[in-house]
């Protein structure tokens, strides 16, 4: 293996801006005080025009999974930028080490920089496989911590948006009210007061109460599929915003239960094919520490009774228990379609799943589970949009329009 690529040194920490690409446009605001405040000097990238995916396109083969090309077209456009200093700036992804291509984003960011001529420029991983271990985010227990409330005040924060800001009477209030919460929340991380959880979450909720809101009911839209295509608006051409000014309420849930996805797979390698036995106790211990934090936001929406709370992880577990094995875990595996099923039976029965072209393991557990989940709610109105970088938002635009058409018409004739 070469490893003669650059390295992020500790020295490195003092001088370098470390870019990192967009996807949570909520939770990763919450990122950059809490780097700062460990050390380090974080930038979340905002350059969103074509010229990413053009980007991408001339350092990234066009047959390459979609999110490392919209990826990597945005740290060289970003670089390309002359905002930054190219000899003081480094770049970090996460990895989830999975049978996937995201797995070799690293090699494909070095080589596009490479191509550029920015050998220099060093690249850092955040995972917890092993991988890249020379060039590894050091992620000690307190900025753990700190990142995995900032996650979760993210998914809260998101969860409150999306059924205030369809109804909200003056437009706007909403994206106010998340600025004036994101703002408190940085003061309590840098004053180390961020554990308190049920004042923060009681506080968020009575200021969504706050908003004056119509009182119509409008169709939920889920959203379901590969993560960075369900929440990064540059991969889904601003899905979530476009549904809204359609007149429907997306509903998508918490990246959280992404991470407790990865966690509860450690523990179903153990139960199949009795691997992780030393880690085990620690996987056990995770999932069980960040469902108790998860519960207390449902809690907290249920004790006041305005909103809909999100599922419980256990529940959606159990709902894909008969529609697909849990061994099925390349991609987001057996998790979509636990989520897609988790939302019919919440009420939500138009769904949309949003996955990369040719994105195998998403394609078998999205397109591939769609006729099994309508033979038992032939209700659902499931479609999969696909993205890649020669698809037209036209066109895809028209196909969630018949989508929405469908909505329509279903809901029409149950009220008539």
């Amino acid at each position: 293996m070469d490893n003669s690529y650059a390295k992020f040194t500790p020295e490195m920490k003092e001088t370098s801006t470390i870019l990192v690409p967009s996807m949570l446009p909520i939770h990763f605001r919450l990122f950059t005080p809490i780097f700062a405040k460990n050390g380090y000097k974080v930038e979340v990238l905002e350059n969103m025009k074509d010229s990413v995916k053009e980007e991408g396109l001339s350092h990234v083969h066009n047959d390459t999974c979609y999110p490392a090309l919209l990826v990597i077209g945005q740290f060289i456009d970003a670089l390309k930028s002359g905002k930054y200093d190219l000899d003081h700036v480094a770049l970090v992804i996460t990895q989830t080490a999975g049978g996937c291509r995201a797995s070799n984003y690293l090699p494909l960011l070095r080589k596009a920089l490479a191509m550029e001529g920015w050998q220099h420029i060093p690249c850092l991983s955040v995972n917890f496989s092993g991988l890249e271990k020379d060039s590894a985010f050091k992620l000690t227990p307190d900025l753990i911590m700190e990142v995995l409330y900032a996650v979760l005040y993210g998914d809260a924060l998101m969860w409150l948006e999306n059924q205030v800001k369809p109804y909200e009477k003056i437009k706007g209030q909403t994206d106010q009210v998340i600025d004036d919460i994101l703002n408190d929340l940085v003061e309590y991380f840098k004053n180390n007061q961020y554990r308190k959880s049920k004042k923060i979450y009681k506080y968020m909720i009575q200021r969504f109460k706050n908003i004056p809101r119509n009182d119509e009911k409008k169709i939920r839209i889920g959203i379901v599929g590969e993560i960075y295509m369900k929440y990064s608006p540059l991969g889904n051409q601003n899905l979530v915003d476009y549904l809204i000014n359609e007149g429907f309420e997306p509903v998508l849930s918490g990246v959280m239960d992404f991470g407790l996805y990865c966690v509860e797979n450690g523990l179903i390698d153990h139960e199949y094919y009795n691997r992780n036995a030393i880690s085990y106790p620690l996987y056990s211990m995770a999932k069980g520490i960040i469902m108790h934090m998860q519960k207390q936001f449902i809690d907290a929406i249920n004790k006041d009774g305005t909103f809909t709370s999100p599922d419980d992880f256990s529940e959606v577990i159990e709902n894909g228990k008969g529609f697909i094995d849990k061994g099925v875990k390349m991609g987001e595996g057996w998790l979509l379609t636990s989520e897609v099923v988790s939302l019919i039976k919440s009420g939500v029965t138009n769904v949309i799943s949003a996955q990369p072209f040719g994105c195998l393991p998403n394609h078998i557990v999205a397109k591939g589970m769609v006729r099994r989940i309508k033979e038992k709610y032939p209700e659902a109105n499931i479609v999969a949009i696909d993205y890649d970088p020669s698809a037209s938002k036209v066109n895809q635009e028209n196909r969630i329009r018949l989508m929405l058409a469908n909505a329509k018409l279903s809901e029409t004739m149950k009220e008539g």
